[in-house]
């Protein structure tokens, strides 16, 4: 077991890896060795990735990819996708090019409001602590002035305050309910510097308020931040085309493909264990996107799960349909995004990105965002209700159970082309392997 260790933080990067190995390698000098293999030969560019966190003892690589192909409202555009799943970068091109014939992606954002709110407790008369808001609010408004001064200028700010009352959940609980519009930033560091500011002048006004007992002056503020939880920025994402362009083989007609494919769906909109593999499938396109552009994929799964379970049971965030001979295929998703401030203007892969997708308005990253989180799940149904998700899913997969055996590059142009004709499995290419190297 590991000492514990004061003053971690303030080690140099040498010293904190020396007592890593000591205490958790066996003085193994691979484990340092395998942590100094992934610096940056650019000593700069180094030291930018070690201040954009703490404790940074290395860098931990995804592979930067491009997705190309994709026709979205009327525009062509080649999308940076950062992740490591095998089938994933391969399944998105495919949907692209499968569409872009067919008059590509059409997406919309629907709205771009967002929520953050101040949590706090008040024992008194809940009329007289909804007439100190009316007082008050002009002056919580004018608190945040200084914050919002810059916002304001390029069209965001806050829109509104609500008082909300939660006591029938929790005795004594309100909350100052506040949305706000962040226009290109994703704006957590403005919601949160708005809601701190408000807290202040909440708990200073009641200490003033004439009308109020002493015991009603002393509001207890639990916690500001914002809400990850944003069904008010949201954005739609659609294809359709006449159903016989649909895939057309001797195991289906187009129609039978569009109806099949339309019962998946419904599948995963009734059925909670399905639906939840479902919309894994669509965030393996978002999250890429989400990660590639320097945006906080968390808050973005949080939050898009939550909107899939909105009315109480969890859902599809995808639907289809068949309309007056049309095959109509679309996604509706909260996307809080950001193509200024946070790493947009600090990593290099982050800025080449947006440069790659057109320096986009967060508007324009949502809709392309969501875009590739329908050609995701469009790719993985479409497997699944002909060839099944593991063959082309495993075919994907064999290049990295090769390197797990550390293959020369003659073993791996044997059992590529050995592949292309025949299963892939694990064990099937283990016996391969063995095969080769007898």
């Amino acid at each position: 077991m590991a000492p514990v260790v004061s003053g971690f933080s303030k080690l140099s990067k040498a010293d904190k890896i020396k007592w890593l190995t000591e205490h958790h390698f066996d003085n193994d000098t691979h484990a340092t060795d395998t942590l100094i293999t992934y610096w940056n030969s650019n000593e700069q560019l180094q030291q930018l990735h070690d201040e954009f966190t703490e404790n940074t003892i290395s860098n931990y690589y995804l592979p930067f990819s491009v997705a190309p192909n994709f026709l979205i409202n009327g525009e062509r555009y080649t999308l940076p996708m950062a992740i490591e799943e095998s089938s994933v970068v391969a399944a998105a091109s495919k949907a692209a090019k499968f569409w872009q014939n067919r008059s590509g992606f059409k997406a919309e954002v629907l709205s771009t409001t967002k929520v953050g709110q101040v949590h706090f407790m008040y024992t008194g008369n809940f009329e007289k602590l909804h007439q100190f808001f009316a007082a008050v609010r002009p002056k919580l408004l004018s608190s945040v002035a200084p914050i919002t001064k810059n916002m304001e200028k390029r069209g965001g700010g806050v829109l509104e305050i609500e008082l909300r009352d939660k006591t029938t959940e929790i005795d004594h609980y309100y909350q100052l309910h506040c949305t706000f519009e962040t226009v290109d930033a994703m704006g957590a560091n403005f919601i949160n510097s708005c809601l701190e500011q408000f807290a202040k002048t909440l708990v200073y006004e009641a200490k003033v308020y004439d009308h109020f007992s002493s015991s009603e002056k002393d509001i207890e503020i639990i916690m500001s931040i914002l809400s990850n939880y944003v069904p008010h920025c949201l954005v739609r994402a659609s294809v359709s085309c006449a159903i016989e362009d649909l895939p057309n083989t001797q195991q289906l007609s187009s129609l039978q493909y569009a109806e099949k494919f339309m019962r998946a769906v419904h599948i995963a909109e009734v059925e909670p264990y399905r639906a939840v593999t479902h919309n894994k499938g669509i965030m393996n396109g978002i999250d890429a996107i989400v990660l590639a552009t320097g945006n906080d994929f968390r808050a973005i799964e949080a939050g898009a799960h939550a909107y899939a379970a909105r009315d109480g049971k969890y859902k599809s965030l995808t639907h289809a349909k068949i309309k007056e001979g049309q095959f109509i295929f679309s996604i509706e998703i909260p996307l809080a995004l950001g193509t200024v401030g946070g790493l947009t203007s600090l990593h290099p892969l982050v800025k080449l990105a947006l440069q790659l997708l057109g320096k986009p308005s967060a508007k324009k990253l949502m809709e392309i965002t969501a875009v590739a989180g329908l050609a995701q799940n469009f790719a993985a149904l479409n497997s699944l209700i002909t060839t099944g998700i593991q063959q082309g899913h495993m075919k994907m997969h064999l290049m990295n159970i090769l390197n797990q055996f550390e293959a020369t590059e003659n073993e791996k142009e044997q059992l590529i082309a050995y592949f292309r004709t025949n299963t892939v499995t694990h064990s099937e290419v283990v016996t391969q392997i063995e095969k080769l190297r007898t």
